[in-house]
């Protein structure tokens, strides 16, 4: 479907249009990758890479292998962390641009496409940080991208292409499988049913399952606790349950209220004169859209799909407006002032004070919230930034003003992964051994030597821990201005645990 009317001076001239649009994203990231601090799902990433293996209680293990790497080539410092995550937002502006180029869209919906993902609050919250939903929507659209070029080009090698990126999404994030649902039954519904005969199918489905063999294999030997972890996830008091009106309503909101006409024109695409090529796709988006509105999902695990809408309604948009170029000039320049309205929100971009008063201002708007939140002074996903090397500093205040007999077996336990992480991170430089905890992957990696005679409590509310020690005592304040709520503590010093924690541990399992 590629536009053949478009010279060869012509696609040289968008193709540089689209790179710069995908430089000045990636340039965006790295200018602010280190002005706060590191997430708390960064630090936990850090943990598992040190802790290398094929699975883990709530995730694969692609994102702690990616860690480990960045680790033993780049380092340790935000910067580096975050190198990877701000070439993906480049790689996903690219795609996307084409995307639009490969279905039939002419310079003008290259770059509109492209300029979509540029002020998308979700993306730019996401692709901040080193987590595996920073490569959640490169995969998802270059699963999309090759699906269509099956279609398009009518060549079933494709499959090949679509079954390596499926099984390596695996490794990445569980939720692919609603995609690769929703595509099956989009080629099912139309009359593209006949390339799901290829044996080029069957070995796609072959190789995916063969990538994600490893991850598959250990989660049998645990007891599948992903399934455990996720059931404990929907029933946390943490969870936002939105209606179906309210879950549609947030993705106007989530993506940019003014990229709303752009990609439900993409939707509509699909099912035109036009898009009836591409309809397995614009079936599988529907179908990806009811699963997780019916099951009550985060808002944000949409988001992985619209760059496909982006690329479809750039090129229903650039038809729109062949005649009407005053629109034409206008609706770019509206997405650009959204940008530069929504980036200080949910970017690093402002000092602390400055961005205080800024988000003062736009209260009404808070574009992304993932998690019902108590008052704070930040919004979640800048609080998860903050705090984490001042409880690693009060910690090892406490830590050495114990006797070094008693150092050598006191046990450091975290109720929470990130604080354990924090330790674990921050620690080596105060002094500090290795933390335990009884969340997520950490209740695997077990208690270490420590039998609880001496234990360090870090994030307990004070209710509970008394019954399983001989004494215990508050002993310091974790009090960070722009932390997280939960975050700020009293540690609690317990003596004597009984039972032994040797004994305990199987029953405090936390996921």
């Amino acid at each position: 479907m590629e536009s053949g009317n478009e010279s060869s001076q012509s696609r040289a001239s968008s193709s540089g249009v689209v790179l710069s649009v995908a430089c000045f994203v990636v340039m965006v990231h790295l200018l602010t990758a280190s002005r706060y601090g590191i997430f708390r799902d960064e630090l936990y990433y850090i943990a598992c890479a040190r802790h290398l293996g094929a699975g883990y209680v709530d995730h694969p293990p692609l994102i702690a292998w990616i860690t480990w790497v960045v680790l033993h080539t780049l380092g340790l410092s935000l910067l580096a962390l975050r190198l990877l995550p701000a070439l993906a937002s480049g790689l996903l502006v690219w795609m996307t641009a084409m995307m639009a180029r490969e279905w039939g869209g002419g310079g003008y919906a290259q770059f509109l496409a492209a300029l979509a993902i540029v002020p998308v609050p979700v993306y730019l919250i996401l692709q901040h940080w080193l987590t595996m939903n920073a490569f959640e929507p490169l995969c998802w659209t270059g699963i999309l991208w090759a699906a269509s070029r099956i279609t398009l080009r009518r060549d079933p090698r494709y499959w090949i292409v679509v079954g390596v990126l499926v099984g390596l999404s695996l490794e990445n994030k569980y939720s692919i499988v609603f995609l690769v649902a929703s595509l099956t039954l989009g080629f099912l519904f139309t009359k593209e049913r006949r390339w799901l005969k290829s044996s080029y199918f069957l070995g796609a489905l072959a190789i995916a399952m063969l990538l994600f063999l490893p991850n598959l294999v250990w989660l049998a030997r645990h007891g599948f606790p992903f399934l455990e972890f996720e059931r404990h996830s929907r029933e946390s008091d943490s969870r936002i349950l939105r209606g179906p009106v309210s879950f549609l309503l947030d993705q106007a909101r989530i993506m940019n209220p003014v990229l709303a006409p752009l990609w439900v024109a993409g939707l509509a695409w699909f099912f035109t004169r036009r898009g009836k090529a591409l309809r397995c796709i614009g079936i599988a988006v529907l179908v990806v859209i009811l699963i997780l509105l019916v099951m009550q999902a985060k808002n944000y695990y949409v988001s992985p799909i619209y760059p496909v809408l982006f690329a479809g309604g750039a090129i229903a948009v650039e038809r729109w407006f062949m005649q009407r170029n005053w629109l034409r000039v206008a609706y770019p320049v509206a997405i650009l002032i959204s940008g530069c309205i929504v980036a200080p929100l949910v970017m690093p971009i402002l000092p602390i004070p400055q961005f205080l008063a800024y988000h003062r201002l736009w209260r009404g708007f808070t574009p992304v919230v993932f998690e019902n939140e108590p008052e704070r002074p930040l919004p979640q996903y800048f609080a998860d930034e903050f705090g984490w090397e001042a409880m690693a500093q009060t910690t090892a205040q406490v830590f050495h003003q114990l006797s070094p007999q008693e150092q050598v077996k006191t046990a450091i336990f975290a109720n929470n992964y990130g604080e354990a992480a924090a330790i674990d991170f921050f620690g080596p430089r105060y002094g500090l051994p290795l933390s335990i905890s009884k969340a997520q992957t950490y209740w695997l990696w077990g208690r270490r030597q420590y039998d609880g005679q001496s234990v360090i409590v870090l994030g307990s509310d004070g209710r509970g821990d008394r019954e399983f020690f001989r004494s215990v005592e508050p002993v310091a304040r974790v009090q960070s201005l722009y932390s997280r709520a939960d975050e700020r503590f009293t540690i609690f010093y317990g003596r004597d645990m009984h039972p032994p924690l040797g004994v305990l541990w199987p029953q405090i399992k936390a996921w």
